[in-house]
């Protein structure tokens, strides 16, 4: 059966998704442009064309991903509530829940950008983008009066070295942490950060795992 053809567009799209779940599946070290190439049924010459190196392929598939999250993000902190509870799901979405597909994607990514300086500066500005977003709606809360926190990018930062740590944890060593504890550490820590009493009851429903 032939291929129905698609435009420039949609081809880099099939082919990041593709680059994504291979990936996933065997990690960035190990990944090849013929697996991706495979996986679609197209030759490695067409993946080529599109991403002229593998590893421009790899920095690229992992910006698909991340700037999927970072929608979603600003979905979350852009919802008609109070900071403290905008603050509360996205924290909660961020942590790591679940099977965590995005953060092995992630933590993938962060150890190749050692070695890699294309794909460290994307992953350099896409984290900006994660605290930049946090740090605007703790700002928004503070001038609101919900609460007090005197440096808001300094509590952001503290909040996602938190959560990445605990992704790393979680991720490499599955079961280490109940899921319950988990949440209930990145409440405490948020609840820290906005100099708020951590046992308050969550008024927004559990979010789906990042």
């Amino acid at each position: 059966m032939a291929r129905v053809r698609l435009s420039v567009a949609e081809r880099r799209d099939e082919l990041l998704r593709a680059a994504v779940e291979q990936i996933e599946a065997r990690g960035v070290a190990a990944v090849r442009v013929s697996d991706v190439a495979t996986a679609l049924g197209v030759s490695n010459a067409l993946v080529l064309y599109h991403f002229s190196t593998k590893e421009k392929l790899v920095a690229a598939a992992f910006a698909h991903a991340a700037e999927a999250d970072l929608a979603h993000l600003r979905r979350l902190l852009g919802r008609r509530a109070t900071a403290v509870r905008r603050l509360r799901a996205a924290v909660r979405w961020y942590a790591p829940t679940g099977q965590a597909k995005g953060w092995r994607l992630w933590i993938e990514g962060w150890a190749a950008s050692l070695r890699d300086p294309g794909l460290r500066r994307v992953a350099a500005s896409l984290d900006q983008e994660w605290k930049a977003a946090l740090t605007r709606v703790i700002a928004e809360g503070v001038a609101a009066g919900e609460f007090s926190c005197p440096d808001p990018a300094a509590a952001a930062w503290r909040l996602t070295a938190f959560l990445d740590g605990l992704a790393v944890q979680t991720t490499a060593y599955a079961g280490s942490l109940s899921r319950t504890a988990m949440l209930r550490w990145a409440d405490a820590a948020l609840a820290r950060e906005l100099g708020l009493p951590d046992d308050q009851p969550d008024p927004t429903p559990e979010p789906t795992p990042r």
